[in-house]
C-alpha cells in the first residue's frame, strides 16, 4: 500500500492507505484526529469542515492521495497552545448546544474571517450556509462570528487556559 505524506496541524505526517480513502476517515481512523466530524460523507453538511492551505475544505470528499505535499489544519491545530478568536468568541457567545457541528463551523468562520474582516451579515450567511447545524444555533453563530472579527481586529491572539463566558 503506498504512503502519503502531508502536513497536518504543523506536523509532517506520513499514512499507508488506498489513495482513494477519503480524507476524513485517514484523519479519523488512522491518525485519531477526531474534531473533523463525519456528518454525511458526501461534502453537504460540513460537519467536517478544515483547512487545506487556509482554505475551507470538506474531508469526507477528498481522497488522501490529493493532500499530498499540503498543508491540513483541523480544529484540533486552530488555535496551538490556546484557544483561536473564533474559538474564544464561540465560548462567549455560549453558541454551542449539541456541539457535533461545531468545528466544522468554527473552520468555515476562520476561514471566512481570513478574507472579511468585517463580515457584514450577509457575508456570514453565505459563507457559512452550506454548514448545517440540527440545533439551530445560527443566530448565536453570527454573533460569534461579529465578536470574534472585533477581537480579531483589535489584535487579540489566542487565550490560554479555560474560558468563561
Amino acid at each position: 500500500m503506498p504512503a502519503y505524506q502531508f502536513t497536518l496541524n504543523g506536523q509532517t505526517v506520513s499514512v499507508e492507505a488506498p489513495g482513494d480513502l477519503p480524507l476524513l476517515w485517514v484523519l479519523r481512523d488512522i491518525l485519531g484526529v477526531t474534531g473533523p466530524k463525519y456528518g454525511c460523507g458526501v461534502g453537504v453538511c460540513g460537519a467536517c469542515t478544515s483547512h487545506l492551505d487556509g482554505e475551507a475544505f470538506r474531508p469526507c470528499i477528498q481522497p488522501v492521495n490529493g493532500v499530498v505535499g499540503h498543508q491540513v489544519t483541523t480544529i484540533e491545530g486552530l488555535g496551538g497552545e490556546g484557544l483561536h478568536p473564533v474559538q474564544q468568541a464561540w465560548i462567549t457567545e455560549d453558541v454551542a448546544q449539541c456541539g457535533f457541528c461545531q468545528p466544522g463551523q468554527i473552520m468555515a468562520a476562520v476561514a471566512l474571517l481570513r478574507t472579511h474582516p468585517n463580515p457584514s451579515d450577509a457575508d456570514i450567511d453565505a459563507a457559512m450556509s452550506e454548514n448545517v447545524c440540527r440545533c439551530g444555533t445560527y443566530v448565536r453563530i453570527r454573533s460569534a462570528i461579529k465578536r470574534a472579527a472585533l477581537l480579531l481586529r483589535s489584535g487579540a491572539g489566542a487565550t490560554t487556559g479555560t474560558a468563561t463566558p
